[in-house]
């Protein structure tokens, strides 16, 4: 419990004003229930919300002690009172995300509260699975990240050696992620392997395929199977053999078959014409082979999970 004692700069304001302007992590939301709960007094007593605070007033707040701290990156995830996530998997050690197109994964300089890591936490907060006072060492963490317009399966670690054993597996390529995209054209042969090198230039945040090694380039492997065509527009499954930055749409672009929708490798006037705006490229399935020790995750192999639907499929492939 915190004690605040109103004096003459801050009488006549209302409660719940007071409350949101010296507590900015507190959610409107809870806010607005805590005083209905009674956790907001008034000398003693419960109030409502509009009431206005006299000079030598005494508000007693039975509020949790991580919402008195200042607003930083680490601890916005408190203000998402209803964290918004479709879960494909979870358990005790880890979950597995299914992140929708628009959505960042971290915090940038055009986002920093709705990120799907502050859902994350929030969610397992309001769970009481965690909480960042119990244990400064750790906080729930993303092993993989998918770009903004992207969507598809993130995993999120909620120990640190979950963490550990994870991010080792992808760099071992333990773990296999196919994606579905659909092309403007139709992929010759249909099936194959794109194999080349990265260029990525950080002024422009754009990558550019060379199919011989280049300095500073980073070779790059993409198995591809065409699924199904239709006019102009093909359904491909894609699996990486490497993790790269915009692998897939320069892959992709590189075979002359760039993502619908995508703004950076593709065709402008054809996303127009879709009026598409997003790269149409889902991480769609995720598989544990595992074939060596993978420690507490053990119980993960041979698993394998996918996202109950693809937007862009249903769109274009209705019957699929």
């Amino acid at each position: 419990m915190r004690e605040f004692t109103i004096g003459k700069n801050d009488a006549g304001q209302r409660l719940d004003r007071f409350v949101s302007k010296n507590l900015p992590l507190l959610p409107p939301a809870l806010l607005q229930k805590y005083i209905r709960l009674k956790r907001i007094k008034v000398n003693g007593r419960g109030a409502k919300r509009d009431v206005r605070l006299c000079p030598g007033d005494v508000l007693q707040l039975y509020i949790n002690d991580e919402f008195f701290d200042k607003p930083n990156e680490e601890n916005l995830f408190l203000t998402l009172f209803q964290p918004r996530l479709d879960i494909v998997y979870e358990d005790e050690n880890l979950l597995l995300a299914d992140k929708r197109p628009g959505l960042v994964v971290h915090a940038d300089e055009t986002e920093k509260v709705n990120t799907l890591i502050n859902h994350i936490q929030a969610y397992l907060y309001q769970k009481k699975e965690w909480n960042p006072r119990w244990e400064n060492a750790f906080a729930p963490a993303l092993c993989n990240r998918i770009d903004r317009n992207t969507g598809g399966i993130v995993i999120a670690a909620k120990n640190a050696e979950t963490l550990r054993i994870v991010n080792a597996k992808i760099r071992d390529h333990e773990l296999e992620k196919s994606y579905l995209c659909v092309t403007v054209g139709r992929p010759r042969p249909a099936a194959g392997k794109i194999e080349g090198f990265l260029l990525k230039d950080e002024t422009k945040k754009q990558v550019s395929f060379y199919r011989r090694p280049v300095p500073g380039g980073r070779s790059a492997v993409t198995l591809y199977e065409t699924l199904e065509s239709r006019g102009e527009l093909s359904l491909v499954e894609c699996r990486l053999l490497t993790g790269r930055t915009h692998q897939i749409r320069v892959s992709m672009a590189e075979i002359g078959c760039p993502l619908l929708g995508d703004g950076k490798y593709g065709s402008s006037d054809v996303n127009r014409r879709y009026h598409e705006t997003r790269q149409a490229l889902y991480s769609y399935k995720l598989a544990f082979p595992l074939p060596t020790d993978a420690g507490i995750l053990n119980y993960l192999r041979g698993r394998e999970f996918t996202v109950p639907d693809v937007p862009f499929v249903k769109k274009y492939f209705s019957d699929r």
